[in-house]
Parts: structure tokens; sequence; C-alpha cells
């Protein structure tokens, strides 16, 4: 008697599981399909941006080398070309290896190309600041000091990475100027932050020791 209750319960369930598939088993099958497919739509696409990223890699280490052989023009042009089809990464570095270069021959357009690397959103923030920092380099031993002040008061202010540098450069220009009251303020931020890196400690140091004699050789 059991076992013909347990027969009819089974044949129940299968019948049960005959009409939920009669009404939704195409819908499996499609849901199956998509899921294999987009996996491998997935894969497929790893695998592309993987070979792009290389193939910029090596095209970027070409270039380096062309530089390092002393073909600085044909180093220009492969790298102009990767800043602008490589893959997004390599595009920038680019760009800021292109603007190195062009500082060894044309300052203006030097300082110009990292300006525009300053402006861009998609270099990111640290990105944007190290572009700010190239600029100023070129530009401490000839320009105006409110110049310099536009340029790097903002990243000195600030609580980034790029924040010594940016006082480094600052205490250089102030110095350079003859304001070597502001030059020693600087110097002394420079001094008071635990965090500012060891080269650059060293160099607020020396201007702060300078600064420092200078104001006293010409107080009355």
């Amino acid at each position: 008697m059991t076992d013909i209750f347990h027969e009819i319960e089974e044949d129940l369930r299968r019948e049960r599981f005959r009409r939920l598939w009669d009404r939704y088993g195409l819908y499996l099958i499609l849901l199956c399909v998509a899921i294999v497919g987009a996996a491998g739509a997935w894969s497929g696409y790893r695998y592309w941006t993987q070979t792009q990223s290389e193939a910029s890699g090596a095209r970027f280490e070409a270039a380096n080398r062309l530089i390092a052989d002393g073909n600085v023009k044909d180093a220009e042009t492969a790298l102009d070309a990767l800043s602008k089809d490589g893959t997004t990464g390599y595009r920038v570095l680019a760009r800021f290896r292109d603007a190195g270069l062009l500082g060894r021959t044309d300052r203006a357009a030097a300082v110009a190309a990292y300006d525009a690397l300053a402006t861009d959103a998609s270099v990111g923030a640290t990105g944007q600041d190290v572009a700010r920092i190239r600029a100023s380099l070129l530009l401490v031993d000839t320009a105006p000091l409110a110049e310099m002040v536009q340029r790097m008061q903002p990243l000195a202010d600030g609580t980034g990475p790029m924040r010594h540098s940016a006082r480094q450069i600052l205490a250089l220009a102030h110095f350079k100027a003859g304001d070597l009251k502001a030059a020693g303020a600087v110097a002394q931020s420079i001094l008071d932050d635990p965090e500012t890196p060891p080269a650059i400690r060293s160099q607020g140091q020396l201007i702060r020791t300078l600064t420092a004699a200078a104001e006293a050789a010409s107080a009355p």
C-alpha cells in the first residue's frame, strides 16, 4: 500500500515538473545560453585588452630605446602616435615622456604640454598635480613670482603628495625674487611637515638657513 502511494506521489511530482518545464523551459535554456555567451564575451574582452596593453607597452619601450640611442626625433614621432591610439595608461605615459623630451629643446612647448595634462581630467588627480609640478620646474628660473605663486600655492596649501614639491618650488621662487621673508616662511613649512621627503627637507633647511642669515644681516 505504501508503494502505491509513493508511486502516485512520484507521478504527481513528474507531472508538476513537466508543466513547469513546458511553461518555463525555453526561458531557462535562453538564460543558460546568455550566461555562457556573457562569460565567453568577458573572457574575450579581457584577452583583447591584455593584448592591446602589451602592444602599447612594447611600443613605449621601443620609444625609450630610441631615446637611449639618441634618435629623439623618431622617439617623439612614436610617442605622439602612442598618445593617440595606445591604451589609456600608455597614452598618458607617452604624453608625459613626450613633454619631457620637449623640455630639452623647447621649454615653452613643454610647459604647454604639461599644462594640457594638468587640465585633462582623464589623467587623474595625481597625474594632473605631477604635470603642474613638471611645468613649474621648467618655469621657476624665468617666470614672474606672481605666476609661480598662482601655479603652486594651491598645491602647497593642500594635503596631497605633491605638496612637498610645490613648497620646494615656491621657496625657490621667492628666494630667486629676493623675497627672503616669504622664502623662509615656505621653507619653515617644509620643515614643519613630518611627511616631507628627506631630499626636500634638506633643501628646505638650506633655504631656511640662508634666509635667516640674510634677514639677520639686514636687520638694524
